[in-house]
């Protein structure tokens, strides 16, 4: 029999699981931008818009948590679906106007994408086998392409539409309800009803090494998709032109992630890029914050391309610190799960501190520290060493090829 019905379908599930991709920060990019005009209509203090920042991250961790039992109940195809009809319906409520929507809504939509991260990548693992690099590339693209487009197009559609913030908020889940829809013939296909645990991982230090890293790195991006746009406002630009730079910012970090994993998982281990990417990240904030005007274009792209190369570098010690593919999952899992948990603190923190001082100065000096940490730790997460779900720690080479080992979730980071 001819093979181009199974080639056309892996096609359409390729194209659907993109779709799916796009939508996973929008929901995220799109506040920042508008959130001097939301301060300005509802009267949100810089206390509440920290909190608003550090919900969806949040979320997230707490989303790490629910996948598991629900692979486990309804398999990870149809929790797919049950991710993104969560994620339209949480941006939908945005759009009703008012703080207590917008704040019930953004941790909707911060839920389902919590349970599409999880499950999207081991979907990848399941049914690109033999392109996992590939697809792992593609996801990771068209994932920075949907937080860019939602950083770079609020304020316009804002302005196109007349209806004020919450329309612009509300918009995105017309996307996000079309690929429910596309998801829908995949979802009724039968999947296995396993799901990743870490197990005897959170009895392992290196584990815990991984984990704060990918915890912190998340917490670096968490806090310019929240914060960016109100500090370049701050600095003179317009609501605008600052989405725009945060657009760029978002955009750039797709390379950063691909080029950055790439090397990295070249190396002997991964320490001199640890020190070198998160200490690029910090430089290129202070000099996009506090730097001299003719810069910030160039300092914006620098600043993307570490942020994203960040992200690329929790993925490559996932994958490489981990024995074996269980091991594998399981530690993507636990990095996930408790590093979102952490990140979480990050934009809050940083908030606080920019309302407690009215000035960006000690945000700025917090940045810089949050990289500073990642590089101490990352240091101890970067030697060549092995963490198994089965086995005390051991020492050695990736017990099986990298392309087989891919399990992290481009989503994290960011």
């Amino acid at each position: 029999m001819s093979v181009e019905p199974a080639g056309s379908r892996r096609i359409l599930l390729a194209l659907a699981l993109m779709l799916v991709a796009f939508n996973l920060r929008p929901a995220l990019s799109t506040v920042g931008p508008l959130l001097a005009t939301i301060r300005d209509e509802t009267g949100l203090g810089a206390g509440g818009a920290a909190i608003l920042t550090t919900l969806p991250v949040l979320c997230l961790g707490i989303a790490c948590a629910l996948a598991a039992p629900l692979i486990r109940r309804i398999g990870a195809d149809l929790a797919v679906l049950a991710g993104t009809t969560i994620l339209a319906a949480g941006l939908a409520l945005r759009g009703l106007g008012g703080l207590v929507p917008l704040f019930a809504g953004t941790a909707l939509a911060a839920i389902g994408i919590g349970l599409d991260n999880v499950l999207l990548p081991a979907l990848v693992k399941r049914d690109f086998a033999g392109s996992g690099g590939l697809m792992t590339g593609l996801y990771t693209m068209t994932l920075c392409l949907g937080a860019a487009a939602g950083a770079g197009a609020s304020v316009p559609v804002e302005h196109v539409l007349g209806g004020g913030w919450p329309s612009a908020l509300a918009i995105w889940a017309l996307p996000a309800l079309v690929a429910g829809l596309v998801w829908i013939p995949f979802a009724r296909r039968p999947s296995p009803r396993s799901a990743p645990s870490a197990g005897r991982l959170l009895r392992n230090p290196l584990a815990w090494w991984v984990t704060g890293f990918m915890g912190l790195q998340s917490s670096l991006a968490y806090i310019l998709f929240g914060w960016l746009p109100l500090l370049l406002q701050g600095r003179g630009l317009s609501p605008l032109d600052a989405g725009l730079f945060a657009s760029l910012t978002t955009l750039v970090q797709a390379p950063g992630a691909l080029i950055t994993a790439t090397l990295a998982a070249r190396a002997r281990d991964q320490r001199a890029w640890i020190v070198v990417i998160p200490g690029l990240t910090a430089a290129a904030f202070l000099v996009l914050a506090f730097g001299a005007d003719s810069l910030r274009v160039p300092a914006a792209c620098v600043l993307g391309f570490g942020i994203g190369g960040c992200f690329g570098l929790g993925l490559t010690l996932i994958v490489l610190r981990a024995a074996d593919a269980a091991s594998a999952a399981g530690l993507s899992a636990m990095a996930q799960g408790i590093g979102y948990a952490g990140a979480c603190l990050g934009p809050l923190v940083f908030g606080l501190a920019h309302e407690a001082t009215g000035g960006w100065g000690i945000p700025g000096t917090l940045f810089a520290g949050i990289a500073a940490a990642a590089i101490l730790i990352g240091l101890a997460a970067g030697r060549d060493r092995k963490v198994s779900a089965a086995e005390p720690e051991t020492r050695g080479p990736v017990a099986q090829p990298l392309s087989a080992l891919q399990p992290s979730n481009p989503a994290s980071g960011s």
